[in-house]
């Protein structure tokens, strides 16, 4: 009997355990992609990428992150191809943010950019602290 007892708990602990390992499979089917670039030119080919993806991944697509740091970001004041680009990335529901340690160092204030632009305080750490989620990531 007792033997009885802990096979049967063993079996129901196994059984249990199998399905919560499944539920929690599904969630790393997405695929999510974050871009870290030194040059705003880039955003048009990523997004161009992030299209293709879409119809690639199907189901499977997630998120899509862009990441802007280094001197690129004195050419976004005031450029209305980077602020139509901005427009198409909220369409295709990328994030465009970008390093606010560069905006502070190549003295750029963030008055001075798009609204749909969003702003984080490290880019390059945000790029780890997704990658450290899962992202597929991309340097370029």
């Amino acid at each position: 009997m007792k033997y009885s007892i802990i096979h049967l708990t063993v079996l129901l602990l196994l059984v249990l355990g199998t399905n919560e390992m499944k539920a929690q499979d599904h969630n790393s089917d997405q695929h999510n992609y974050v871009v870290v670039s030194k040059n705003i030119k880039q955003l048009k080919p990523i997004l161009m990428t992030a299209a293709s993806l879409v119809e690639e991944d199907g189901e499977n697509y997630g998120k899509f992150h862009v990441v802007f740091c280094g001197k690129t970001v004195s050419d976004m004041p005031d450029n209305a191809d980077f602020k139509a680009l901005l427009n198409q990335a909220e369409k295709q529901h990328v994030r465009v943010v970008a390093c606010g340690l560069s905006l502070s160092k190549f003295s750029i204030s963030p008055d001075q950019l798009p609204d749909t632009l969003e702003i984080v305080g490290n880019g390059i750490l945000y790029g780890f602290q997704l990658k450290k989620k899962g992202f597929i990531s991309l340097s370029i």
